[in-house]
């Protein structure tokens, strides 16, 4: 099978990524609403690490149905600042519900009863004012680098600089200064096509060459 993307629509070329793109991992970002409007908190699976000097991650954000900015590109765009969260098995059903378009302001975290703690250093030291998911093994403190619009529509492409990560003890260890993350006991989602997510399952192991 060919498919030839000049002739399809911008709806099945976007179908046509994600069921062949795969899997791709899911930012899970938690953004500030401004004044008293509480975090926003929804799923991005255009997303990936793309600079580790400096340190930068990206993720792609499309348009709500009618056509405006989704909250979080409009929260990163005026306040800058957002974490990066790493759902796991267990979180499916939450990040799918913060999915759905929901009024401006209307925090996600409120309705699902997600609960959060500073992020703070060893030192006990804040390291953003916004406070990272309790339950997410894996998270990243970002502030905006730039925004980016590309494509017709168009998407609103986020480079963000990532100055603190935060690693679950239970999941990770550090020998000789060198992290090793055990990733199959942060068991990750990723999305596939559809209502589908992949799950972390066997691995192997290819030595590169010398």
């Amino acid at each position: 099978m060919i498919l030839d993307l000049s002739k399809l629509s911008p709806n099945q070329i976007y179908y046509t990524f994600i069921q062949t793109i795969i899997p791709r991992p899911v930012a899970w970002v938690l953004s500030d609403n401004g004044g008293e409007a509480g975090y926003n908190l929804a799923p991005f699976s255009y997303f990936n690490g793309v600079s580790s000097n400096p340190p930068i991650i990206m993720l792609s954000i499309g348009k709500k149905a009618d056509g405006s900015r989704k909250d979080t590109l409009v929260n990163i765009d005026e306040r800058e600042d957002f974490i990066v969260h790493i759902a796991h098995r267990e979180m499916a059903p939450q990040v799918t519900a913060t999915s759905a378009s929901l009024p401006h302001g209307t925090s996600e975290l409120e309705q699902l009863n997600l609960e959060t703690v500073p992020f703070i250093d060893e030192n006990g030291a804040s390291v953003s004012r916004l406070p990272r998911l309790k339950e997410a093994r894996i998270a990243f403190a970002c502030t905006k680098e730039r925004i980016l619009e590309v494509g017709n529509t168009p998407q609103g492409v986020v480079f963000g600089n990532v100055h603190q990560v935060y690693v679950d003890d239970a999941v990770a260890q550090n020998p000789e200064g060198r992290l090793n993350v055990d990733a199959k006991a942060v068991d990750p989602i990723a999305r596939i096509g559809g209502n589908d997510y992949s799950l972390f399952g066997e691995t192997i192991t290819v030595p590169r060459p010398k």
